[in-house]
């Protein structure tokens, strides 16, 4: 059996309310729409570096970061201690006052930023992030309709959930909002695989079509994650944003990275998840990992597209308060000083090659793809008819959590396992996971 690394903590004795107690309150007292992991849901207490800890002291490897919330690291120490010396000074003031942390965190944040994208707006979720970048979109062209992508994923709120496309979540409203969906650059599952080295140009094609016959000609906005997540770590093929965003400016629109899950240095080789396409936005959109927890995200454009909303007044009660500044800081220098970027690289690498071999002894891993500690592994049924192995995944997705290992799982047919570490993961962090899917594997 699997064995953790070593670890060396002692987890803080709980003295809560029973899981059963919990679910209880949850099912009389919380929304009846929130869901949980797992036929018998775990009920995790506390979090230290990439480990998690249940009521009864049980460690686990987070290999989801809290779904990819967690960048360097739960309850990070200088992280916890940036929100705390503010938390102790001033835990909130609006931006109609002055505060240093709101400035220097958008001047630090605009350093990581190519191109003339330096001007930042704060906001709490990236439903919020990307609510905005499509207003400020509409205000600066003067159009309407969107182009987003088939099995994307961009938020729960009325306009967020119009771009996402999973029809999970979505309900039996009116969602469209002047929202088109141009195919998805799927090269596992789409018309154009990864043997064609025209994929890109092939399925950006598409972009131009929903344009000229789904719009009126003109756009607002071409929005895309610069890796899919929540569809199941879809990678876009060389040249698919080059020229996707081509078209979309062609036809008068802005062009923005939702960045929320493949940001601040997930993917090893680039900061942001766009540079691996080659290509800059006119808008970004961040979340999640950005403050390692808190309710924090971003959108950054340039000067000439953020004075658009200078014509009436933007405001957010809680977007760029002192401590969500502190912690993002923080996460910052944290990512910097601890080389997270070039770790999520190497073990993103070390990983990548062990789930290969484990496809070459498990005929039902279809796929492996992602980037850094952005990862994905299909299951199917078949490889040659690619039919999905859904319930095989859930299987999967059971037995690693009983053998000690937090993992997602996504994908259009709810057959991809999601692998998205905190990226201080170690390699021994690494080698445990990749025995744990291997046995796992090995019992469906």
């Amino acid at each position: 059996m699997p064995h953790l690394p070593p670890f060396d903590y002692t987890p803080i004795p709980y003295s809560g309310p029973s899981p059963e107690e919990i679910l209880a309150l949850r099912k009389e007292f919380v929304n009846p729409a929130i869901f949980h992991y797992y036929k018998k849901p775990i009920t995790i207490v506390e979090g230290k570096a990439q480990y998690l800890f249940d009521e009864t002291g049980r460690r686990y490897l987070d290999g989801f970061g809290g779904i990819v919330t967690v960048s360097v690291g739960h309850c990070h120490p200088e992280v916890l201690a940036a929100a705390t010396v503010q938390n102790e000074t001033i835990n909130h003031t609006t931006t109609i006052y002055l505060n240093p942390g709101i400035a220097l965190y958008a001047k630090e944040l605009a350093a990581k930023m190519p191109g003339n994208l330096k001007v930042c707006y704060f906001v709490n979720s990236g439903s919020e992030a990307n609510d905005l970048a499509v207003l400020m979109a509409r205000a600066y062209t003067q159009n309407y309709d969107v182009i987003a992508l088939r099995n994307a994923y961009h938020g729960g709120s009325p306009s967020a959930m119009a771009l996402t496309s999973h029809h999970t979540w979505k309900y039996n409203v009116p969602h469209n909002h002047g929202v088109q969906h141009a195919m998805m650059p799927d090269t596992y599952r789409g018309p154009f695989g990864m043997d064609d080295p025209d994929a890109g140009k092939k399925y950006a094609a598409d972009v131009g079509e929903m344009i000229r016959y789904g719009t009126p000609g003109k756009i607002a906005a071409f929005i895309a994650e610069s890796i899919q997540g929540v569809g199941g770590t879809v990678v876009f093929p060389d040249g698919y944003l080059k020229s996707a965003y081509e078209q979309a400016r062609s036809y008068g629109g802005l062009c923005i990275a939702d960045e929320v899950q493949a940001g601040f240095g997930r993917t090893g080789t680039h900061f942001w998840g766009f540079e691996t396409q080659g290509v800059i936005p006119d808008i970004v959109t961040m979340a999640k990992g950005i403050g390692n927890g808190c309710p924090l995200a971003a959108v950054i454009t340039t000067p000439e597209i953020a004075q658009v909303l200078a014509s009436r007044i933007h405001f957010n009660t809680f977007g760029g308060n002192p401590v969500s500044m502190a912690q993002g800081r923080a996460v910052l220098r944290v990512i910097e000083k601890e080389k997270l970027q070039q770790n999520s690289l190497e073990i993103g690498a070390y990983l990548t090659n062990g789930f290969h071999k484990l496809a070459g002894k498990h005929s039902i891993i279809g796929e492996v793809r992602g980037k850094g500690l952005m990862l994905g592994i299909e299951l199917v049924k078949d490889r040659g008819t690619k039919e999905p192995a859904k319930e095989e995944c859930a299987a999967v997705f059971e037995r690693c959590k009983d053998l000690g290992l937090l993992i997602g799982k996504g994908g259009l047919f709810g057959n991809t396992l999601r692998i998205k570490p905190p990226m201080c993961i170690h390699q021994e962090d690494a080698d445990f996971m990749l025995e744990v899917i291997d046995e796992a594997l090995a019992v469906v």
